[in-house]
């Protein structure tokens, strides 16, 4: 029985609800309703007046600033005409957060966005051209171990004889930024010898009248004046004492200096957004095995793992990078043949069989046309690059961005850690767009041939999976497990295989894309486990789609939990519970692995070979925020920074202008959810060398080129002009930011600069979108056969 012609009622009996003569007024409210109503209104009332823990938060969901409310122990984030409706609806249940008030506030918010819509289209403004974008720099944790002072004194700076006055804007223990003229003769190579004068005039030590050494550890400049950060190299310990007693006698009078627990924190925030997505798989070679021992899993890309997985669920990654073939991209870092791996497989009696070679090897044996030909017909054809970075450990491994925090893992993490040589990111590059390109290599040869490209079956678990930890991540463990599952719902069925496991949920990979909805239970039977279950019936059994992948192709389901058991829940829970150590995991939730994937994720993010982006919401519309960028030199980066003269600024009008930002990234993006994989689209890009340096990008979307005789023909022409370049461009939607990630740094950030720590939230909040740039011009080039004639 619906209750949609009992509002008016309803709401009458609101406000009394929690009276002590409730039961006697609704008597007298209710007295022409049927005896079947009035139970039916008194459930509804007691389900309003229940008390309620949900929290309530607009800051990604509002044009309007929110700021924090806090009712007892909850804090919700509202704007103000939420809270307004909010102290409205809490007044009719005594003063109780009760599920009447949070379902108040929600209809209220949205009632009041539909109005704004339809009062007030907006009009969309796109960043107007040019496209001027800053860097934030990723992977490079700044670990200060001591409190610095935001304290202008005047110094001089000498090497030799030169001497030039300026001021400190920070001091430490061990370190300071001093401002002094652009114009200086400094070899900044070289330590600087610093006089702080008007200490020198206050205490007297005989380091402060000859002056104390610093090394440089930075600059950044604006033309009139150069900043130095440095760090001190020489000096008594009762010099450092006297600077120890100046920092805490001062402490309440100047503040403390959160600048670079600022940057780093932005960083963090920043990398929080782009990891769930990371499409490419990292590996680390270990010097104690001379292989490669663990991989770093993102949720964007364990497709790749799966793609290597035998029929057994055993990885074939160590038979595709063998000893050789990792010697020789090792020994040739200039050479990117060794780099470009092309690969298939073939399915014979249930057995799977790889097959894989390197644009070197072929190259070397002639077999280019007959191998890009035959594989390239196989549903199986993949792509892939692969990078190889030397590991520094001298950098350490933990990002401990406060004073006094723990710079160090747990000993045998650090070990653990210590023993990697090299990070390896296994790219995939395929496009399934182009593969008609590829069968242009197809020659008459011998397909048998191939055969000597046929892979070694690794028979054990070499690589160790270790999955990133993120808020949004599944409770439970999750296991390598391979299947048979049919699916259905309504009218549609399918076939498919299980990826991965847990006692609650599961990855599948279906046979054929099928179009299952997310609002009705899709009914899942095991005919293989049936055979194992005994009585216990592993047929339709109800599980909730929770996101797909691959058009459709790869499905993650979490089971439908009701009040009764679910049979497939028990089922799973016993099989994991009973063959555990047979089963690979996937997922680890002890500390010690928490620490080896924190410290795996920090010598990643010093190496990235792609440029991450985000997309931030402004008040009309969207922009990009800032480019991701590495303390190392990168070419993608150094393209578009040629046409601006600060440090850390990038010009993308070249690449995103004429519409191309607004109509084939941010649009997407907004149709997409957080849940999906990133997609990508490609652009080709002809860099004309022009007087004085500068440099001219012509950028056009590969599909706008025209058929492949003008895509041929636009690459020789760039080639003769210049250069051809070619990226592919990933998009995604963003989750809510991992601010629990950050919380030690916006806490500290939060005592010393309570409004820079609002900004940096504001900031994070406001990610709606996240991509990156790569380079893939090899592979591009290698889809039409002339270039090569």
């Amino acid at each position: 029985m619906s209750l949609d012609n009992h509002n008016a009622i309803i709401e009458q009996l609101k406000p009394l609800v929690m009276e002590p003569n409730f039961l006697e007024i609704f008597q007298q409210l209710t007295i022409d309703e049927s005896n079947s109503t009035r139970f039916l209104l008194k459930m509804e009332l007691n389900r309003l007046a229940s008390p309620c823990t949900r929290i309530i938060d607009f800051r990604d969901k509002s044009e309007l600033p929110c700021t924090e409310v806090q009712l007892g122990q909850q804090r919700h984030f509202l704007d103000e005409p939420a809270k307004h409706s909010l102290h409205q609806a809490i007044s009719l249940f005594r003063n109780q957060y009760t599920l009447g008030v949070y379902e108040h506030v929600l209809a209220a918010h949205q009632q009041r966005r539909q109005k704004l819509r339809q009062s007030a289209p907006q009009i969309e403004i796109v960043e107007p051209e040019p496209f001027i974008v800053p860097g934030v720099v990723l992977g490079s944790y700044f670990n200060r171990a001591e409190e610095r002072m935001n304290y202008s004194i005047r110094i001089s700076a000498s090497q030799g004889r030169s001497e030039i006055i300026g001021i400190t804007t920070d001091l430490s223990i061990g370190g300071a930024r001093i401002r002094i003229a652009a114009n200086h003769p400094f070899n900044l190579d070289l330590p600087l010898k610093i006089k702080l004068l008007e200490l020198s005039e206050e205490f007297y030590f005989p380091d402060l009248q000859l002056g104390v050494d610093y090394g440089i550890v930075d600059s950044q400049t604006n033309g009139e004046y150069i900043w130095l950060r440095l760090q001190r190299i020489s000096g008594s310990e009762a010099l450092a004492e006297m600077l120890g007693n100046l920092i805490r006698g001062y402490k309440l009078r100047y503040k403390i200096d959160v600048n670079d627990v600022v940057v780093t924190a932005s960083g963090l925030g920043f990398e929080r957004h782009f990891l769930p997505h990371l499409p490419h798989l990292p590996l680390y070679f270990n010097t104690q095995t001379q292989a490669l021992s663990h991989m770093l899993l993102s949720r964007d890309n364990q497709q790749i793992m799966h793609y290597f997985q035998d029929e057994n669920d055993i990885s074939q990654i160590p038979s595709m990078l063998t000893s050789e073939r990792l010697s020789a991209l090792f020994n040739h870092p200039q050479n990117p043949d060794h780099g470009l791996f092309f690969s298939f497989t073939y399915n014979a009696q249930g057995n799977l069989y790889f097959y894989s070679a390197t644009l070197a090897e072929l190259k070397a044996k002639g077999m280019m046309p007959l191998f890009l030909g035959f594989a390239s017909t196989k549903p199986s054809w993949r792509i892939f690059k692969l990078t190889a970075d030397k590991i520094y450990h001298g950098k350490g491994y933990r990002h401990a961005t406060l004073p006094g925090a723990e710079a160090k893992f747990s000993p045998l993490v650090e070990q653990q850690l210590s023993q990697f040589s090299h990070l390896l990111q296994l790219i995939d590059i395929s496009n399934e767009d182009t593969r008609g390109h590829y069968k242009a290599w197809q020659d008459d040869s011998n397909a048998n041939a191939l055969k000597t490209f046929g892979q070694q079956r690794s028979t054990t678990h070499q690589i160790k999976s270790i999955a990133m930890q993120f808020s949004e991540r599944r409770q439970e463990a999750r296991f390598a497990f391979k299947t048979l599952v049919n699916v259905s719902q309504g009218g549609l069925t399918s076939t498919g295989i299980t990826l991965d496991i847990s006692s609650r949920g599961m990855q599948l990979t279906l046979d054929n894309a099928t179009d299952f909805s997310s609002n009705k239970p899709l009914m899942l039977s095991f005919p293989k486990l049936q055979t194992i279950a005994g009585k216990t019936q592993l047929e339709h059994l109800p599980y909730r789609l929770v996101r797909t992948r691959k058009n459709g192709v790869t499905l993650h389901l979490t089971a439908v939990m009701s009040h009764t058991p679910h049979v497939g829940v028990e089922f799973l829970n016993k099989l994991i519970s009973h063959n555990k150590a047979k089963l690979e995991q996937l997922t680890e939730s002890n500390g010690e692995s928490k620490e080896l994937a924190e410290g795996l994720k920090n010598i990643l993010m010093r190496t990235l070979n792609s440029v991450p982006y985000f997309i931030e919401r402004t008040t009309k519309s969207a922009q990009i925020a800032c480019l991701g960028v590495s303390t190392q030199q990168d070419d993608i980066c150094d393209i578009f920074a040629a046409g601006t003269s600060d440090t850390l600024q990038y010009d993308l009008t070249p690449l995103l202008k004429d519409g191309l930002f607004k109509r084939d990234i941010l649009d997407p993006i907004r149709k997409m959810k957080p849940q999906q994989d990133m997609d990508f689209i490609e652009v080709f890009i002809q860099i004309t060398r022009q007087s004085r340096g500068k440099i001219h990008l012509k950028c056009v979307l590969a599909t706008s080129v025209g058929d492949t005789q003008s895509q041929i023909a636009f690459i020789k022409q760039s080639k003769a002009t210049g250069r051809f370049i070619a990226l592919r461009i990933f998009r995604g939607a963003t989750e809510k930011p991992d601010m629990n990630y950050l919380r030690h740094e916006i806490e500290y950030i939060n005592i010393h600069a309570n409004h820079k720590a609002k900004q940096l939230e504001d900031q994070l909040w406001r990610i709606i979108g996240v991509g990156e740039l790569l380079d893939i011009t090899q592979a591009v080039e290698l889809r039409y056969p002339t270039l090569y004639q």
